[in-house]
């Protein structure tokens, strides 16, 4: 009789069964999926067996429950049925959970501990503690990674962040409770991404202190999963991230057009945390809709929550970032080099920084006073070591520096001849050199209509053909777009 059997027995004749069905080409599948299960009881015709966590059954609920079924049917009867005891944690859960299962069972919980092999950790240089041990016996105790740095108080608000800044704001005053979930930070190289993934970890962890918080790279991931593949260890890699409360991801396009099964292991990992309400955030150079090279089904899940983009700062935004870089230094410099650097550098943060220091490490090391004439003797070969955009905004501060006007007189209403003239002059140069439209050239000019740009344009036209001085102005400037 089956209620008489030997648990152990069944259990190894489902294995048997189950190893045949899959066949020598899903051994790795078999090792491991199935042999991590451990029996527990054989109870009249249902069978207990104990699985590492609660990812793990869900795994095993998705991809093998037919498998399962046919076979614990074939060893016990058609009445055969199959319950599974999950380890969980006690210190969390209130009371034991309870699932129905696709055998017609339900799991109960134990509780024994053992000793986990797998590394989070693949490189020496950044050691993360290894308190593992069996998924769920324990509330995980280890080093977020965050970059202490990166704070939301030292990240500068501005147009081209305020969407995403205040998401994460949001995200971290309630992580996994919001709309927000997944938060997909995107946008070029140098424009924060990394700054504001590590702020809203650290905010999160300053406002719920109780909550595991993850920032890993996509790199290190990759590293990681392919480690634990070496190692016979990715149920325990998976299962470690399982238990985190907010996981932050790191420039996810690394993995386009490579890496398929890491993809998969994070996309269980993803559905399990947003099934439990745990927080996900990824940053990427591009938007969900615009990456390519990655899984459908993982960009499907990237489009679930909100997509906030960083974009290029305007000028008043790298002013303020400039101020507050040197304010957190304790240095002080002169209001017009501050607005030459922030109008000459207009890529991206990161280069914008870079030329801060090269300016004050200029400064220190040859014992020269910061001065205008020092920084465009160095800004301007800064600029040139890179492709520097000319932006309308870069047209204004230099057509108002050439007739010594400020570069707010160019939005007022006033009609006095040489405003007038600065302004044409503007539109003129923001429609040759710039690729925005006439409707924004006019916007930003005293917030003129695009007919008004067109004339703005044949007047200047004329004017250099009839008026010598107005001639050399328009060549003079031409001359110190092109410097």
């Amino acid at each position: 009789m089956a209620a008489v059997r030997d648990y152990k027995t069944v259990w190894a004749n489902c294995l048997k069964t189950i190893k045949e069905t899959l066949g020598k080409e899903n051994e790795q599948l078999y090792k491991r999926w199935f042999e991590p299960i451990v029996p527990i009881q054989l109870e009249d015709n249902t069978l207990i067996i104990q699985v590492p966590s609660q990812f793990f059954y869900e795994w095993l609920e998705e991809h093998y429950v037919n498998l399962l079924k046919r076979t614990i049917r074939y060893e016990l009867g058609p009445k055969g049925m199959l319950r599974y005891s999950i380890v969980m944690d006690t210190s969390i859960a209130d009371e034991p959970l309870t699932t129905s299962l696709p055998s017609g069972g339900k799991q109960s919980t134990t509780n024994s501990p053992k000793d986990m092999p797998f590394n989070i950790n693949s490189d020496n240089n950044r050691s993360i503690p290894n308190p593992f041990i069996v998924p769920g016996i324990k509330k995980l105790r280890i080093e977020s990674q965050l970059n202490s740095a990166c704070t939301l108080e030292n990240f500068v608000e501005g147009d081209c962040n305020r969407l995403a800044r205040s998401a994460g704001f949001a995200v971290a005053e309630a992580p996994g409770h919001t709309s927000f979930n997944p938060l997909m930070l995107y946008g070029g190289v140098g424009l924060g991404k990394t700054h504001l993934a590590n702020a809203i970890g650290l905010k999160t962890k300053e406002l719920h202190p109780e909550l595991t918080i993850l920032y890993v790279t996509s790199e290190r991931f990759l590293q990681q999963y392919m480690e634990a593949g070496r190692n016979g260890t990715t149920n325990d890699f998976v299962n470690f991230y399982t238990l985190v409360d907010v996981l932050i991801v790191d420039d996810i396009q690394f993995w386009a057009n490579k890496a398929q099964k890491t993809q998969e292991a994070f996309f269980q990992i993803f559905n399990h945390l947003h099934q439990q309400k745990k927080q996900i955030i990824i940053t990427s150079d591009k938007s969900p809709a615009e990456l390519s090279g990655l899984e459908p089904r993982l960009i499907s899940r990237l489009k679930w929550g909100l997509s906030a983009d960083l974009q290029v700062p305007d000028v008043d935004t790298r002013i303020a970032i400039l101020k507050q870089k040197l304010a957190n230094d304790g240095i002080s410099m002169p209001e017009n080099v501050i607005e030459y650097i922030a109008y000459n550098i207009n890529t991206n943060i990161r280069e914008l920084e870079g030329a801060l220091v090269s300016l004050i490490a200029q400064s220190s090391l040859n014992h020269k006073q910061i001065t205008l004439e020092l920084a465009k003797q160095m800004i301007d070969k800064f600029v040139k070591s890179t492709s520097r955009e000319i932006t309308i905004e870069y047209i204004q501060k230099v057509v108002c520096d050439y007739f010594n006007l400020p570069v707010d007189s160019i939005q007022s209403r006033t009609r006095k001849r040489e405003i007038v003239q600065a302004r044409q002059l503007t539109m003129y140069f923001a429609k040759k050199m710039t690729k925005s439209s006439l409707a924004i050239i006019g916007l930003q000019c005293g917030n003129k209509d695009h007919a008004t740009v067109l004339h703005a344009c044949k007047t200047v036209s004329n004017l250099a053909e009839t008026d010598k001085q107005f001639r050399y102005w328009v060549d003079d400037l031409e001359k110190r777009f092109k410097e």
